[in-house]
């Protein structure tokens, strides 16, 4: 993989122009994609590479359903083939200030739902590369880019992260602006990012936040809870073996982890997930499903053809259920730093017919709470923990996880 604190840092050094370093990432897209499938479309070569900014040099894939101005944006479907956006999208546009240059898009599931995309697993092509934001994480994990965005509704942050074995964060809701991101449910899209260690994710999150206490943020000693989310079913058991390790190499850097088991309203809210989720993808995508229904991936159309039959009641009861478990939850962080738990049910399916399962992510999608993937090194296909912080404390999450991203790496 591609380090962004690396890279910057020879650029800083001068033995790296950010010229040179955006054609390095044009090269490795023509060498290594047409075996991955992640990158659908590249910025026109004329585009401008500035030299200075705390972010020049830097390479972003951008998921295919946000908007760029000098690329289509086509939201995975053919529905819009073609279609250009007039403006970038607010997160492209920050990207650019900081001297980053969004270099292409990135493969998606139609409209970020459930129907996979044409991407394969960098580590083994039989396999899924998770969804809905797979291009994005495979084009990291192949070493394409050293940064890319996708969003999160259900899992499609930390579960692409933890199949193809890169760092991620699903930050705080509406931490980052999903002004000219394709809407699938309002109250549930993140944006995140993907990247090849923590302290890169870490330093671009602060960056295009513009919050640097983010980057700096260091608990001593931090309390861990240690959470199998029992109400979302079973996980494999090498995912629940990558937990415990990652919760050893915790305590041998200093945490203090205790066992969680959540109460009663949060298997509520995990259960309400997905009725708020449909109930707002029925009316973000009701021109779609008006007109061109027959043109939607099987997936989708049946998962919107069930959406229209749920009621507002259904949606209100939902939402209240949510609210109250994000008030335990803030009681719950009362005494504890960090949630460490599942980023996944195992490694990637086989197979490319299904992205996989998000049963462990949509909580704390629904929670709107900052996730945090840090994969766990070993054998096989990757396997990856996910740490969970309070509401507005991503430094915290991200300071937590880089400890246990070093102490994994020097066991």
């Amino acid at each position: 993989m591609i380090s962004l604190l690396d890279t910057r840092a020879r650029i800083t050094g001068g033995t790296l122009s950010a010229v040179d370093a955006i054609r390095a990432a044009r090269a490795r897209i023509a060498e290594r994609d047409p075996a991955l499938g992640a990158v659908l479309r590249t910025a026109p070569t004329e585009t401008p590479v500035p030299e200075s900014g705390p972010l020049a040099g830097i390479a972003v894939g951008i998921k295919d359903i946000i908007d760029t101005a000098d690329m289509a944006t086509e939201f995975g479907s053919g529905i819009y083939a073609g279609w250009r956006p007039r403006a970038d999208a607010a997160i492209v546009a920050r990207l650019r200030a900081l001297g980053a240059v969004p270099l292409a898009k990135t493969a998606t599931t139609a409209f970020a739902g459930l129907d996979p995309a044409a991407t394969v697993n960098p580590h083994d092509a039989g396999h899924t590369p998770g969804g809905s934001s797979s291009g994005s994480a495979a084009a990291v994990a192949a070493g394409i880019f050293p940064l890319a965005l996708g969003t999160q509704t259900g899992g499609s942050v930390i579960r692409p992260a933890a199949f193809c074995g890169v760092a991620a964060i699903k930050p705080s809701f509406r931490l980052l602006p999903t002004v000219g991101v394709k809407t699938f449910s309002w109250a549930l899209d993140t944006l995140g990012l993907f990247g090849a260690s923590v302290p890169d994710i870490a330093h671009a999150l602060a960056l295009i936040a513009d919050r640097p206490e983010i980057e700096t943020a260091a608990p001593e000693r931090p309390r861990l809870a240690l959470c199998l989310q029992d109400f979302a079913g079973s996980a494999d058991d090498d995912a629940v073996a990558a937990l415990m390790r990652a919760a050893r190499a915790a305590e041998r850097a200093g945490a203090v982890v205790t066992d969680l088991t959540l109460p009663e309203p949060f298997a509520q809210a995990w259960r309400a997930h997905p009725t708020v989720q449909d109930v707002e993808a029925r009316q973000a995508l009701a021109w779609e499903y008006a007109v061109h229904r027959d043109a939607l991936p099987p997936i989708l159309r049946g998962q919107l053809d069930r959406a229209q039959a749920l009621n507002t009641a259904d949606y209100d009861a939902g939402r209240r259920d949510a609210h109250r478990a994000r008030r335990l939850l803030k009681e719950t962080f009362s005494d504890v730093d960090a949630i460490l738990t599942l980023s996944s049910v195992g490694r990637a399916p086989q197979g490319l017919g299904s992205t996989g399962d998000a049963r462990f992510n949509r909580l704390w999608t629904l929670m709107g709470v900052p996730c945090v993937n840090v994969p766990v090194p070993g054998d096989g296909l990757p396997l990856g923990v996910q740490v969970v912080a309070r509401f507005g404390d991503d430094g915290r999450a991200l300071a937590v996880a880089r400890m246990i991203e070093g102490a994994l790496l020097r066991a």
